[in-house]
């Protein structure tokens, strides 16, 4: 079993996987720096980040294929606590969130995707697409014809070459082509050095220079915490979607903790805490990546390059990294879900539109799915609400009325179950039969209580039977109608 496993996720697709991972390097660089930027730290804080978080979740995660590094959707969460305190209590926080998603792990919260609707997923990549392009933009702003040249050159290169063979991936192709023409000609145009100097050495192992107190734990906890949310809510939802792209199921909560162990290695050798990137995540699967070798060797092939190819990698132009980008948000965008805008039930489009629209004017992903999130699960419960049934009949030739319950009684569905009982036309004998119905919360018992509790009071004699064991179970513990002394308990 054991190597079979590893022969799958390590062997069984070494070429495309080192090819695949030769291009998330060389589309990491710029990312990677511009991330650090974002945060306010040096560039090489982001690309050792990239190389340690990438080498160590190629190992330890639970996705194979899936790309981890420096993100800006973790470096938004950082800008504060860098311009407040600086680069140490970064390095600590960012072990600290390794810690907290470690133990997000171990208590299996990784089980919380299958909460998340497609509806929600589909958004979530939409406006990541959207985001993706809109980050290409200032580097199509303000330039000369040379650039837009580059770029669509780079484009046609990216979606023509396949044609002639899928051998070498396309977006490889365009940056070595592109590189060596504005190499060859000399153009003045933006390239990777440009974005800031690359490490010329190693990382090295080092312990954060903070205090080791209470006054530390309470400046950085509070950003740890945010920071192994959106890490571990961006990677989950990474995860799924490359679950999609490659037809193979992967381990959420071995994720989790994979993704945590990277962080905690990324605090000690000098980097910022990072998470799953999709768009490296789909450059890798699209350029034919499928197993840990390519995200292994997309890590090291960065720490290579920087460290000593690092005057031959700033030359690359911005432009050719920027084509192979649209590339990226064009392939990431699901195109279909325009067309299913009229055909999904209106509940579902409503969700995915939030989504996107959340996503893109805040720039946070995470505050994107939350709201999916809600308005996914009050879509829902208003669905669910609205299909409880409770059918009257008569027996003992009307002296017994049967009132028989189907469906969902909870919070939402409660006041419907109410208004199914005509309370003054059953003196007598009132049976309620819930053997189709389930009881989920206390306001589902109150509901009973006072249904109960109403009959009585007009003179009823009240049973409920065909409770399963489940909602026996809570009315037992928090119903009172069958308490000594309910009905002068009951409030109207």
């Amino acid at each position: 079993m054991f190597l079979q496993t590893l022969k799958l996720d390590w062997l069984s697709n070494v070429h495309r996987d080192a090819l695949a991972g030769l291009v998330v390097a060389l589309a990491l660089i710029p990312e990677a720096s511009a991330f650090s930027i974002i945060a306010g730290v040096d560039p090489k804080v982001g690309l050792y980040a990239s190389f340690s978080i990438c080498v160590i979740t190629a190992f330890a995660g639970g996705r194979p294929g899936m790309i981890s590094a420096a993100t800006g959707a973790m470096a938004l969460v950082m800008v504060t606590l860098v311009k407040d305190h600086g680069l140490q209590y970064l390095l600590a926080a960012t072990v600290l969130t390794g810690v907290l998603q470690i133990l997000a792990g171990a208590f299996k919260l990784g089980a919380l995707m299958r909460f998340v609707s497609r509806s929600v997923v589909t958004g979530f990549v939409n406006a990541l697409a959207i985001l993706i392009f809109m980050a290409q933009l200032p580097e199509l702003t303000g330039v000369g014809w040379v650039v837009y040249a580059m770029t669509a050159a780079g484009l046609a290169i990216i979606y023509g070459f396949p044609y002639l063979t899928k051998a070498v991936p396309s977006p490889l192709v365009t940056i070595v082509v592109l590189t060596a023409v504005a190499m060859a000609l000399k153009l003045d145009i933006r390239t990777v050095g440009d974005m800031g100097e690359l490490p010329g050495s190693l990382p090295v192992f080092l312990l954060p220079d903070v205090p080791l107190n209470l006054e530390t734990l309470k400046i950085i906890f509070p950003y740890a915490l945010t920071l192994a949310a959106v890490g571990l809510l961006e990677s989950m939802m990474t995860a799924s979607i490359v679950d999609e792209l490659t037809g193979t199921p992967s381990n959420k909560n071995r994720e989790c903790m994979g993704q945590g162990v990277a962080n905690i290695a990324t605090g000690f050798i000098g980097g910022m805490a990072g998470c799953a990137m999709i768009g490296q995540s789909v450059i890798n699967v699209k350029s034919g990546g499928r197993g840990r070798l390519s995200t292994l060797l997309a890590g090291v092939f960065l720490l290579l390059m920087v460290v000593f190819l690092g005057r031959w990698v700033g030359q690359i132009p911005m432009a050719a990294l920027v084509a192979v980008m649209i590339m990226v948000s064009i392939g990431t965008f699901r195109w279909d879900s325009l067309i299913a805008l009229r055909a999904h039930p209106p509940s579902s489009s409503v969700v995915m539109v939030a989504t996107v629209l959340v996503t893109v004017f805040t720039h946070d992903l995470a505050k994107g799915v939350l709201v999916g999130v809600l308005l996914s699960a009050l879509f829902f419960a208003h669905k669910v609400g609205r299909i409880v049934r409770v059918h009257p009949s008569r027996e003992d030739e009307g002296a017994l009325h049967v009132y028989s319950v189907m469906g969902q009684v909870f919070f939402a569905s409660s006041d419907s179950f109410l208004a199914a009982f005509d309370f003054k036309e059953s003196a007598g004998k009132v049976r309620i039969d819930v053997s189709r119905a389930h009881f989920w919360d206390i306001t589902a018992v109150s509901a009973l209580d006072k249904v109960v509790l109403k009959f009585r009071r007009e003179g009823a004699k009240v049973e409920v039977v065909g409770l399963n064991e489940a909602s026996a179970t809570l009315v037992d513990r928090f119903a009172v109608h069958d308490k000594p002394g309910a009905a002068e308990q009951f409030v109207h």
